[in-house]
């Protein structure tokens, strides 16, 4: 079998292959374009179509709204199709073998990891959980990657060491992937697979040597394969994605920040607990957190209580919760939110 698989990954390209890697080159290229001019568009839609201040909270939100959605959108789009793709060539037994044999406290430490170092929000890390999942990954270690992906980010380490310096960010950074391999770990002890949508299961995609071995898939095969994943996941996500990032700008638009620095500048036992109530709704991507993680510091607000508030809104926001809602059902977001 080997020496029959050997042979077809030797095959040349179909003419087929070539005008269905033609049909990806010509999609990349539009979603390239797309991503690049959703932001002046949006712009233009709030500040210059419907003639709103810039300074006003009602084209702030909407600017967030007209600009979020097609991005989050896009990215969904993009991130699902790459990550079906390579599913085709993945070999579950053997990722299954790996964490049975590296033993849940590696493969929490190793999920973890990954979730620090890929530059995913909590919305854009939906699909990956669910190609997690599919592989046969156990929930523990997967629920370790959803949670510690958003928690830590990239843009906010960067942005933290310029601001803060070092020692701030690496703190940051450790405390997100403790929480992170924690909850995991602790989660995956609880057997809560049943608390996962059924249609998360429904698909089992089979490893991709066995699918060579077996169908000698093309690469016609694979794209269309991928595209039809992609259509099925986001026909049942995006209007969970819309309705999280409506709330989050209208939010975003209208919450003062003065509002929270009273809370978080005192000196009391539930500044914490309160400050990530408090972040819970809020919806906001790292680089527009941190200024105000800034300047609610400049403003007398305690450096724990700020880092609390700011991986709320990262990590454990409202939005992500009724995104999240499509793939896990309401038992799971209570426990993830606890």
């Amino acid at each position: 079998m080997q020496t029959e698989l050997t042979k077809q990954e030797k095959m040349p390209f179909s003419n087929a292959d070539l005008r269905s890697w033609a049909v990806v080159a010509l999609a990349a290229i539009v979603w390239f374009i797309l991503y690049n001019v959703i932001e002046p568009f949006a712009n233009w839609l709030a500040y210059g179509l419907l003639a709103l201040p810039q300074d006003s909270q009602l084209g702030q939100s909407l600017a967030f709204f007209f600009y979020d959605v097609p991005k989050l959108l896009l990215l969904l789009s993009g991130m699902i199709f790459v990550i079906s793709l390579v599913q085709t060539f993945i070999d579950v037994q053997k990722v299954r073998a790996i964490v049975e044999k590296r033993g849940e406290g590696v493969g929490n430490l190793l999920a973890a990891f990954f979730g620090a170092v890929t530059p995913f929000c909590s919305c854009s890390s939906v699909p990956l959980f669910i190609g997690f999942v599919q592989a046969g990954i156990p929930l523990g270690i997967t629920l370790t990657f959803l949670i510690t992906s958003p928690l830590i980010s990239e843009v906010a380490f960067v942005m933290l060491i310029g601001m803060f310096g070092w020692k701030i960010a690496l703190l940051y950074l450790i405390s997100g992937t403790t929480i992170g391999m924690i909850s995991g770990f602790i989660l995956g002890r609880m057997k809560l697979e049943r608390y996962v949508e059924g249609f998360v299961y429904d698909i089992k995609p089979r490893s991709g040597v066995q699918m060579a071995l077996e169908e000698k898939l093309t690469w016609e095969e694979r794209i269309n394969r991928s595209a039809g994943s992609t259509r099925e996941i986001v026909s049942k996500v995006w209007l969970y994605v819309i309705v999280g990032i409506a709330i989050g700008a209208g939010i975003h638009g209208f919450v003062p920040e003065n509002a929270l620095t009273g809370i978080m500048g005192k000196d009391a036992w539930w500044s914490v607990p309160v400050s990530v109530l408090i972040g819970i709704p809020l919806y906001s991507n790292p680089a527009g957190i941190i200024p105000i993680v800034s300047a609610l510091l400049d403003k007398g607000a305690s450096l724990g209580t700020v880092l609390a508030f700011m991986m709320s809104v990262i990590a454990l926001s409202l939005p992500e919760m009724i995104i999240l809602r499509r793939v896990l059902k309401p038992q799971l977001i209570a426990i993830l939110s606890a």
